[in-house]
């Protein structure tokens, strides 16, 4: 400026006045980043290169540092299009191609590894290369028999702990037998039996279970009868009577099942008409047994049942009849009056019948099962009886019980609820299942 006076703020910054103005020093950028200006960035064309290249110059190297991607699978390339050299990979399918090892196999096909251990279970070969035999029916009743000669076993081994067989050893053995439900009796018989020559000597559990088995087969062999028709009647007429939930129903199905095994012909009735249930029930059985039924709607009178379907059985000339009826204790008078009545209208038909009274217990009801024989005996005149859910209970020993105090035979016993779980009893194999012993023929088994 030539006036020499000093340029004021605003002449000074943005040159405003006379004279020219004073260029103005370069701002320091307020970034770390370099500017954007291309030409400035461009590095001279002699000289050491940056460490960081332009972007044209690393945009090579970009598709060369790529992921790698995973080995193609040996084999014809898949159809569809190809990415070109420097172009994006396309996006995946939302089925994706398989690993590149994974093993051909048809479509369907799980591998085993993938399979449930159950399912891999069954895919193993047998040893034998054959389906596994049917187990006999002396395994079956062992095995339905577990809990009750498990319970004494224990309960055994837990007594004969001492080595000598003294008073107070042989009245905990009582004791044990006792509440195995085998009755008094016969507890104090076995007692007898272990201490009869042997007092001074120690005694084991194998051979206590001998001496067991011992007593208890020679209770029961009286009293095993199989099912028996009798001659001159047909139809022979069944009357199964029991308390509700005994397994009476699926039993009359079962009884049919045996009668028609050994060639001859069944017919079914449902005289228990109090309950919906048992109708359809033995409907179902009845279908599956092959054996025809006769029912009729909810209410409807009982002894009319019976009546209809011992006439029916006598036209068709049916070998056997099996009526299945209510089994309601809470007012015995009624029960007794209904059964009462059954019998009645059988004998205008038959003066004979009903030819046996078959009553059906429920072995996990214990001592209780000794009072439904006495009552039913009161009322319908059991003559004979068979025992069912014998692999539900530690009680088995009720059935010994029962046979020593009433003498009844026991035509039948129940291991399981198909049709083929009901079998004729046998008192050895009955005796040596619940005292955890074996047969003689599968000692070496």
């Amino acid at each position: 400026m030539t006036d020499g006076k000093k340029p004021s703020l605003l002449e000074r910054l943005f040159g405003i006045g006379g004279g020219k103005p004073k260029p103005a020093e370069p701002t320091p950028p307020a970034r770390k980043e370099p500017p954007s200006d291309a030409p400035k960035r461009k590095p001279p064309a002699k000289g050491p290169a940056k460490k960081e290249p332009p972007d044209q110059e690393r945009q090579p190297k970009k598709v060369k540092t790529q992921p790698k991607r995973p080995a193609k699978p040996k084999g014809p390339p898949p159809s569809g299009p190809h990415p070109q050299p420097g172009e994006a990979e396309p996006k995946p399918t939302s089925e994706p191609a398989p690993p590149p090892h994974a093993p051909h196999r048809p479509p369907g096909v799980t591998p085993p590894e993938e399979r449930p251990p159950a399912d891999r279970e069954k895919d193993k070969p047998k040893a034998s290369g054959q389906p596994e035999p049917k187990r006999s029916w002396f395994a079956e009743l062992r095995k339905g028999l577990t809990r009750t000669s498990n319970a004494l076993s224990e309960n055994l081994a837990g007594v004969l702990a001492k080595r000598k067989l003294d008073e107070e050893t042989l009245d905990r053995l009582e004791e044990v037998l006792i509440k195995a439900d085998l009755g008094v009796v016969m507890a104090s018989r076995i007692r007898d039996a272990v201490a009869n020559g042997r007092y001074d000597r120690g005694l084991d559990a194998d051979s206590v279970r001998e001496i067991l088995a011992a007593e208890v087969a020679r209770v029961l062999e009286p009293v095993a009868q199989p099912f028996a028709l009798s001659q001159g009647a047909r139809p022979h007429v069944f009357l199964v009577v029991g308390v509700n939930g005994t397994g009476k129903t699926t039993t009359s199905a079962k009884m049919a099942r045996l009668f028609k095994q050994q060639g001859l012909s069944v017919m079914l009735a449902a005289a228990d008409t109090f309950r919906a249930a048992a109708i359809d029930q033995l409907r179902v059985w009845g279908g599956r047994v092959g054996a025809e039924v006769i029912a009729k709607d909810v209410g409807a009178d009982p002894a009319g049942v019976a009546y209809e379907a011992l006439e029916r059985a006598r036209a068709e000339d049916k070998d056997v009849l099996l009526i299945d009826t209510a089994g309601r204790l809470q007012n015995k008078s009624d029960l007794m009056a209904e059964l009462a009545k059954i019998v009645r209208v059988l004998k205008k038909l038959d003066q004979s019948a009903p030819h046996g009274v078959v009553l059906v217990l429920d072995a996990t009801t214990g001592q209780n099962a000794i009072n439904q024989v006495q009552i039913f005996q009161e009322i319908a005149g059991v003559t004979s009886l068979v025992v069912t859910k014998l692999d539900g209970t530690a009680r088995g020993g009720i059935l010994v019980a029962i046979a020593e105090r009433f003498k009844l035979p026991i035509n039948a016993i129940g291991i399981g609820e198909g049709l083929d779980d009901l079998e004729p009893f046998d008192a050895q194999d009955f005796a040596r299942a619940i005292a955890g012993a074996r047969r003689e023929n599968e000692a070496a088994a």
